[in-house]
């Protein structure tokens, strides 16, 4: 089937409308009418090739929202109708320990949304800035939000499960202290979850600006990072810190802020390295300097259950498909609150 989809054809190309191929449903897919796909600083990333390996024509998108079209012979857990959600992930090996405990995030043969080998045209997938996609039934998520909201959890596809997934593991909850470095895309989203969990919230941002919107968020407490007063009064004091910042920084100025055996885990992907932090942050106080990325299919479903029984959506703005490369240029300079979504029915305008 050949639909519309955006995307690049090289990396110093803008993102335009072009037509791509969708395979036929097989026994075990799901046929998704794409609604809404939310715009995450990945799919710039590696569009722009900032990130190596980009295969061209690239079309981003793992923020996937819609209703099914079609489903085949042998899927029992989806029918025509759903409103179903695509994250980051549509296929793995199925076999693995990682796909066995339902943590495909971490399988060596996990097929991510675009960019990732397959034998569909052209070789390689094709995300959700696009009409359709075929995904098997494994990696279609439920979405019980009520539907007016669903432009709004688009996101939780990607950032909402970023930060649930860090935020589980580690145990943030009620009687713990949780830090949410970067009031962003992935941050704003840290901030709601840890919330509704329980935890006592810190929310670090390096702009004043941003006080009454972190608290509005959830954060019991907000911190201007770059005011070393504020961050003294917290040290040796976080159970857990969920660093969401996408640059290049000093970890060390985080690490000193948590307890014995607190763990800081780093989920923004930045272009070039952090700095090196510096050892002695870590053994002194026996802390822990950790990554996560994005979570198993079971832990996105109960993300997406969590939410939905908590009202929580990510906060968007509503872009058309040819306005595209005026939202990744606002982006770059933090200028969104805090999502950018495309309405794919602009496609065809």
């Amino acid at each position: 089937m050949t639909i519309l989809a955006y995307g690049a054809s090289a990396a110093d190309q803008p993102l335009s409308r072009m037509s791509i191929t969708r395979r036929a449903p097989g026994p075990h897919d799901v046929q998704i009418q794409i609604v809404y796909c939310g715009i995450c600083h990945s799919d710039l990333h590696q569009v722009r090739s900032e990130w190596a390996g980009t295969l061209y024509p690239c079309v981003p998108g793992h923020e996937i929202v819609g209703r099914i079209a079609a489903v085949g012979d042998h899927v029992g857990n989806h029918k025509v109708g759903d409103l179903v959600g695509v994250g980051c992930i549509v296929d793995s090996c199925q076999h693995c320990a990682e796909c066995d405990e339902g943590l495909e995030n971490y399988c060596d043969g996990m097929i991510c949304t675009y960019n990732a080998p397959t034998a569909d045209v052209p070789g390689h997938t094709l995300g959700g800035y696009s009409q359709q996609i075929v995904v098997h039934e494994r990696y279609v998520l439920k979405i019980t939000h009520p539907e007016e909201q669903l432009a709004a959890v688009a996101p939780l596809l990607c950032a909402g499960i970023t930060t649930w997934s860090p935020l589980r593991h580690w145990g943030a909850g009620p009687g713990k202290k949780v830090g949410i470095v970067g009031i962003g895309g992935l941050g704003h989203m840290g901030v709601k979850l840890a919330h509704a969990m329980g935890a006592h919230v810190v929310a670090f941002t390096t702009s004043d600006s941003k006080r009454a919107d972190a608290h509005a968020l959830g954060a019991d407490e907000v911190v201007i990072s770059r005011n070393p007063d504020e961050m003294a009064a917290h040290a040796k004091s976080f159970d857990f810190i969920l660093n969401t910042v996408a640059a290049p920084h000093d970890l060390d100025a985080f690490l000193s802020l948590l307890k014995r055996d607190g763990t800081m885990a780093l989920v923004g992907a930045p272009a070039t390295p952090h700095p090196s932090p510096n050892v002695f942050s870590l053994i002194l106080r026996r802390r822990s300097l950790a990554g996560s990325m994005i979570g198993g299919i079971p832990e996105t479903q109960e993300m997406l259950d969590f939410c939905a029984e908590h009202g929580i959506t990510s906060d968007i703005e509503m872009i058309r498909a040819d306005e595209i490369e005026a939202a990744y240029a606002r982006m770059l300079k933090g200028d969104v609150k805090y999502r950018f979504v495309m309405d794919i029915a602009t496609m065809a305008a």
